[in-house]
């Protein structure tokens, strides 16, 4: 299960979770995009996951980037920074 950040749910049309094919966030991110045009402007930047965003994996940040594995019954959430001083 993908869980959509609520910054993002413009792109989504107010989904906010889905079931998505993947073996890793490379995959998913390349799911996402297929079915949310412009999404990937905001997880990718170039092979990485993009600056200022993070992505935990049935609760563990993901420590290998785009490459990080995601099973068939994971949950991946991308976590966006969050400002404030």
């Amino acid at each position: 299960m993908v869980y959509i950040p609520s910054q993002w749910r413009d792109l989504t049309g107010a989904v906010d979770r889905l079931e998505l094919p993947g073996r890793n966030l490379r995959e998913i991110s390349r799911a996402l995009e297929a079915r949310f045009p412009g999404i990937a402007e905001r997880l990718v930047e170039g092979d990485a996951i993009a600056a200022g965003l993070a992505a935990s994996i049935d609760g563990a940040i993901a420590s290998r980037g785009m490459y990080s594995p995601v099973g068939p019954t994971s949950e991946v959430h991308f976590l966006p920074a969050i400002g404030g001083g």
